[in-house]
């Protein structure tokens, strides 16, 4: 045989070794927080279909869209409660700096927080709207550089119910993994959360998330100079801060986060993750894509290392798995859900 065919056999064979030598490290590379489980398999099984070009399920790079719920999904939701939840709850009934001056609206809705962590009394009706007017009348005045300051401050704090944690570490070291696996393989994420945009960009600039890929519940912004004269009669001055006002845009929950991810990403996810009903229409949205999808639900069933309740996420997922979902167990599919230093413990209240 020719010199030069042998020479160009044997690099070829080295490139097929080399291929699937790093195919098969690709969970001691990104998946080291998991156990081996059925949703794993199902979600690089699809990444490795939809990024072969030879596939007839290959998905374009640009088309390689994922969509995330934050609380819940990648970031603690009990501690005793949502991040935004317990914040509002402090803000109004302990910050000594503004909580004389809450309106009496938004004093209710912090005591319905602090009366259902404590004492497991029902929140009302509708208290996710009740809840995103009254904490847009909170921070009200705010600029955007102050609260961001102000959330973060919040998350330095230890994460009540557990030893080892902030608030802003609750992140679930698995599915940070993820992030990590669908990155390598050419996947655009975007954080799509029912919490106040501006805390969800906050949380997860500790993480190196693109605050542009940041969607949330919305309030209406003005210049700190503007008054009452509509934005498009007013012109920014360059020594002017954004502020907050009290006027609520959107609660981005259901069928609202489908609008938003249309609104501003402007195609349709092949991949979704949640772990609630509120994540069920966006994972609804994503499954009417005609490439090829998958959507995931995560369920709080691990009582030793969280503050879960086993008997209601069981049942959920099995809600989940008639919908088409794909389940994620924290107590079977993740070898550590904060990290190996942190530890549950009981909430404190003082």
């Amino acid at each position: 045989m020719n010199r030069r065919l042998v020479v160009f056999f044997l690099s070829l064979a080295c490139v097929f070794v080399s291929c699937s030598k790093e195919h098969f490290d690709y969970p001691k590379k990104f998946f080291s927080s998991w156990n081996s489980c059925e949703a794993l398999t199902a979600l690089q099984e699809y990444v490795e279909d939809v990024t072969n070009p030879f596939s007839l399920n290959y998905i374009k790079e640009e088309d390689r869209i994922v969509t995330f719920d934050m609380d819940g999904t990648f970031v603690g939701e009990l501690y005793p409660t949502y991040f935004e939840y317990n914040l509002l709850e402090y803000r109004v009934l302990n910050d000594e700096s503004y909580k004389d001056k809450a309106p009496a609206d938004v004093k209710e809705a912090a005591q319905n927080i602090r009366d259902f962590v404590r004492n497991g009394k029902k929140l009302p009706d509708h208290f996710d709207m009740i809840h995103a007017n009254a904490a847009a009348k909170a921070y009200a005045g705010m600029s955007v550089a102050e609260f961001d300051a102000y959330v973060k401050a919040y998350a330095a704090k230890p994460a009540n119910g557990f030893i080892g944690m902030t608030y802003g570490q609750s992140f679930y070291r698995p599915m940070l993994e993820v992030f990590d696996y669908l990155s390598a393989n050419g996947f655009t994420f975007y954080v799509v959360s029912g919490s106040d945009r501006f805390i969800c960009r906050a949380l997860v600039d500790a993480i190196g998330i693109d605050p542009r890929r940041v969607i949330g519940m919305d309030v209406r912004l003005k210049s700190s100079s503007q008054g009452s004269e509509p934005g498009v009669d007013y012109t920014l001055a360059s020594d002017e801060d954004l502020i907050r006002t009290d006027e609520l845009i959107i609660k981005n929950l259901k069928t609202n986060k489908v609008l938003q991810i249309v609104q501003e990403i402007g195609k349709v996810p092949v991949l979704s993750f949640g772990n609630s009903g509120g994540d069920s229409a966006m994972h609804n949205y994503c499954l009417s894509n005609e490439l090829k999808s998958a959507a995931f639900m995560l369920i709080a069933d691990d009582e030793a290392r969280d503050h879960a309740n086993r008997q209601k996420a069981l049942s959920l997922g099995e809600q989940w798995r008639e919908a088409g979902y794909h389940v994620i167990s924290m107590r079977d599919d993740f070898k550590t859900i904060y990290g190996y230093g942190v530890q549950k413990v009981d909430f404190s209240f003082q």
